[in-house]
């Protein structure tokens, strides 16, 4: 039986991400209201920088287990980030103990964050994986789409995949939703409808959050 990840580590990591994110930032969060308070819920995240895991983790309402490439899992990164929950995945392969554990996380009613566009890019949802479908239909867990605003390349940076020190990062919470027809098929043209189901929900918050912060 595959190990699920430990739910007071992901609030461990909370809480680190809370003071590193407030420390180094200003974080401005909308809507986490709509994040239902219990029962399993996958957080759908934009990703253009490196802190939009840690950032979305720390302004979550709810302790969240991110699925992360395993290349992040280097040296001392990988008994921490393994001990705050998170889940390490091949991206390459058809990662089935990542999967096992997103899974496990759904079971148990917990929270799943996933960057939909599989990598760091314009972080606009234009490329969406089906991996994001595929659990949400075999868990029936609704999504919940999150923007995060305000990482993008301006001056006063030190660091270039680092928004610079100080700066406002605004973090938008949309409404959950259901990837699914309801009727629980996962065939793969049921999943790519899903996708293509998802991916218009996901664009459609982002516009709405740009529109709404400004940004």
């Amino acid at each position: 039986m595959t190990d699920v990840p430990s739910l007071r580590g992901a609030e461990v990591g909370r809480r680190i991400g809370v003071g590193l994110m407030y420390g180094l930032w200003k974080p401005r969060v909308l809507g986490s209201w709509r994040v239902p308070a219990g029962g399993p819920v996958i957080l759908a995240v934009n990703h253009s920088h490196n802190i939009d895991g840690p950032m979305v983790m720390g302004v979550a309402p709810r302790p969240t287990h991110f699925l992360i490439k395993k290349e992040a899992f280097i040296g001392p990164l990988d008994p921490f980030l393994t001990g705050i929950g998170q889940v390490k995945v091949d991206r390459h392969s058809t990662d089935r103990t990542a999967i096992a554990r997103a899974l496990g996380v759904l079971e148990q009613g917990g929270v799943l964050g996933i960057f939909p566009e599989g990598t760091r890019g314009e972080g606009d949802f234009a490329s969406i994986r089906a991996g994001l479908a595929y659990f949400a239909v075999r868990s029936g867990a609704p999504i919940v789409p999150v923007a995060v605003l305000g990482s993008s390349d301006r001056p006063g940076r030190l660091i270039k995949a680092l928004p610079p020190l100080r700066s406002r990062v605004d973090v938008v919470f949309g409404d959950p939703f259901d990837a699914g027809d309801g009727s629980g098929r996962r065939t793969r043209k049921a999943l790519d409808e899903a996708t293509a189901r998802i991916q218009k929900q996901l664009t459609a918050h982002l516009e709405n959050a740009r529109r709404l912060t400004g940004r």
